[in-house]
């Protein structure tokens, strides 16, 4: 009984990683899309800088996103 409520708690848990790291990815680049769209707005002369910047930002948001989620699937696998 107690083995099966511990393997429980802990799909829970990666389940709940996994799904908080994919919202806080969405959130981080709508975010960074939305800032970099004002930014655009307010001097466009400066459009490539800030396309480049927000390119290789919204990677490295990715890049943390998926090492989370590869977390939360070890978490799972790996008892």
């Amino acid at each position: 009984m107690w083995l099966e409520t511990a393997s429980t708690i802990q799909y829970l848990g990666a389940a709940i990683g996994a799904g908080l790291a994919a919202i806080g990815a969405g959130i981080g680049i709508g975010t960074l899309a939305s800032a970099a769209l004002q930014g655009i707005a307010r001097q466009p002369s400066a459009a490539g800088d800030i396309r480049n910047n927000m390119i290789l930002t919204a990677a490295l948001i990715e890049g943390v996103a998926l090492i989370a989620e590869v977390v939360a699937i070890l978490v799972i696998f790996l008892k």
